[in-house]
């Protein structure tokens, strides 16, 4: 499909803009399917795991998998949000409702994640595809962070990722063959504020580093996506103070703009696909530019742009309403916002960012 059709004017952003998702999630865009820019039918009898499949980034990768045909087994720690998503999945896609199962699962657990990965081979008989989407993290100094805050940003980004890959591998794909795609995070020169989640996101590029040349030899790719400030659920998890932070964020994008869901989710779908056969160890920043500002370069309002969101059940985090950006919730649909994570809390952080 042409990404052309895709797109609108958006006299708000000086750009274009896709689909205006409907947060509700009523009339025309509770059945509209998704406008993905790959042929139908692309992952005919594949079967991906999407961990953090609850909301989010996760939630539509789901989606555009399901519109090209992929069986799915959806990760994640809530039960009730991973039904949600597969009754939205069910309801747009009915040809799809057999083809997806739902795993609640802790992915900081090994016995957990074993078993998971386990029941998905007895669901579905493959593993063909992981999205390791699921995360999360909290604002914080260095100064401020607890060993238990800590560990258990860590022991989500980092450690559950090992697991998840690991099983994936050593219980199917290193006989058979597959993809991975690993999710890290803007954190190319430090990550300020949170400084936990950094490091971890860094383990897991070099994890992916390492595991693309330790499982080649089986037909693994292993590569990753680096959502800069992405407009998803995530951020409605943020307290106020944070949240004031992240509406301002736009303008230290060169492309002056948030980015949605569905440009994030075709990253990973090229990265799972054919096409992408010669491509492993590598990762895909899908950012705006981000890296590339300068102190010494000012950075200019946007005269033009186009913005992809193929995605019609996006529902766009509601801080944008609240700053009085949008004059409704079509306008914050458009508008677009940051990263992928939910804000956990010291003592119980979030399992994965799509459970926030």
């Amino acid at each position: 499909m042409n990404p052309e059709s895709n797109v609108q004017a958006n006299p708000a952003l000086g750009s274009a803009s896709g689909f205006t998702a409907d947060p509700t999630a009523g009339g025309q865009a509770a059945t509209s399917r998704y406008a993905s820019v790959f042929r139908p039918g692309l992952f005919d009898g594949k079967t991906v795991v999407v961990t953090g499949g609850g909301s989010g980034l996760g939630r539509c990768t789901a989606h555009e998998l399901a519109s090209l045909g992929a069986n799915l087994a959806l990760v994640g720690r809530k039960l009730e949000k991973l039904e949600a998503v597969g009754a939205e999945i069910a309801r747009v896609y009915p040809e799809a409702a057999g083809r997806v199962s739902l795993h609640a699962c802790d992915i900081r657990d090994e016995a957990g994640v074993r078993g998971a990965v386990a029941d998905v081979l007895a669901r579905h008989g493959a593993i063909d595809g992981l999205f390791n989407c699921a995360g999360g993290q909290f604002p914080a100094p260095l100064d401020r962070i607890s060993l238990n805050g800590w560990n258990a940003v860590v022991q989500n980004n980092l450690h559950g990722t090992f697991l998840m890959a690991r099983e994936v591998y050593t219980q199917h794909m290193r006989r058979h063959g597959g993809a991975i795609v690993n999710m890290l995070a803007d954190i190319w020169g430090g990550m300020p504020g949170m400084g936990h989640s950094g490091a971890a996101r860094a383990g897991v590029w070099n994890l992916t580093e390492t595991a693309a040349c330790e499982w080649a030899h089986a037909g693994v790719r292993v590569n990753a996506v680096a959502p800069g400030w992405i407009a998803s659920s995530g951020m409605d998890s943020y307290d106020d103070h944070y949240r004031a932070v992240l509406r301002d964020l736009k303008t230290k994008v060169p492309l002056q703009r948030f980015g949605t869901e569905a440009e994030l989710a075709a990253a990973v779908v090229f990265l799972l696909s054919p096409a992408a056969a010669f491509i492993n160890g590598t990762v895909i920043r899908v950012d705006g530019g981000v890296p590339n500002a300068r102190h010494s370069w000012t950075l200019q309002p946007a005269e033009r742009g186009e913005v992809y969101n193929g995605f019609p059940q996006y529902v766009p985090p509601s801080l944008f309403a609240d700053a009085g950006e949008a004059a409704g919730a079509e306008d914050a649909a458009e508008a677009a916002g940051a990263t992928d994570a939910a804000r956990a809390a010291e003592a119980k952080p979030s399992a994965d960012s799509s459970d926030a």
